[in-house]
């Protein structure tokens, strides 16, 4: 009857506790092939010494007891002397006696860590150029929060004649026959439209006046509007309707009006 090696009892006493070899080396540090030699009782090309240490921290690890074991070990004659004590001991040799070639784990990961930080400088440089670019596609102009505006009236006012006059510059378009004191004017939306009024020299309106709304002013002498699209908005002076300025999307600077009639300048 041939009796259980020593690999053999430890394997045995291993699956018995319900221990896995990785287990084992996490725990003790022993690699894992040094683990199965010992198991497979085939430790060959190693000193004496270092086999004795691995199986007394492997049998501590499972609580036998290690002279049970070691015994075996030089029984069964897997113990083979080092070839020389001028080599690195504790070093496993290839065939031949060349020495196999290992990474280092610190070297993969400074690699790994320096890769990283390179990685990261690009993807920072990225995002700093896309958010110039988008910095630069910016307008510069910034517009006060909107004021709800009034919804036109249903009335029906008198329209002016003379249509397109006040679209030749620094001419006048006449309102002579005007009898109300001072100046009204009212301006519906007929599409979004950037307006700034000022009245009487006082900035009043400076903002986008929304399709389909309509704001009314009055003024003691003058009226001066700058229209942001000419074509998208009616005008209404002391309740007539003046012809069309210019045209949608045309900015229409220095347009005055008073009493004596509308104007729009250069």
């Amino acid at each position: 009857m041939n009796m259980e090696t020593a690999g053999t009892r430890l394997k045995k006493l291993r699956q018995e506790k319900g221990i896995s070899l990785e287990e084992v080396q996490k725990k003790t540090k022993i690699h894992l092939d040094i683990l199965k030699s010992i198991e497979d009782d085939s430790l060959v090309n190693l000193n004496p010494v270092y086999i004795k240490g691995f199986v007394k921290i492997y049998c501590g690890f499972l609580g036998a007891d290690p002279g049970e074991y070691l015994s075996g070990y030089k029984e069964n004659g897997s113990v083979i002397p080092a070839k020389s004590q001028e080599k690195d001991e504790g070093l496993f040799w290839g065939s031949g006696g060349r020495k196999p070639f290992f990474v280092p784990r610190v070297v993969v990961i400074i690699v790994s860590v320096v890769v990283l930080l390179f990685l990261s400088l690009l993807l920072v440089k990225f995002i700093s150029s896309k958010a110039a670019a988008s910095k630069k596609s910016h307008t510069n102009l910034v517009l006060p929060k909107p004021k709800p505006a009034r919804k036109i009236k249903s009335s029906k006012p008198k329209v002016v004649s003379a249509a397109g006059a006040a679209e030749k510059k620094n001419e006048t378009l006449s309102l002579a026959d005007n009898s109300e004191p001072g100046v009204r004017i009212g301006i519906h939306a007929l599409d979004d439209c950037w307006i700034q009024a000022k009245i009487d020299g006082k900035v009043i309106f400076q903002n986008i006046l929304k399709k389909g709304r309509f704001e009314s002013w009055s003024a003691k002498d003058k009226v001066e509007l700058v229209l942001g699209s000419a074509g998208s908005v009616r005008l209404e002076v002391n309740g007539k309707i003046i012809p069309s300025l210019g045209r949608k999307s045309q900015v229409l600077k220095n347009i005055l009006i008073t009493k004596d009639g509308l104007k729009v300048g250069k």
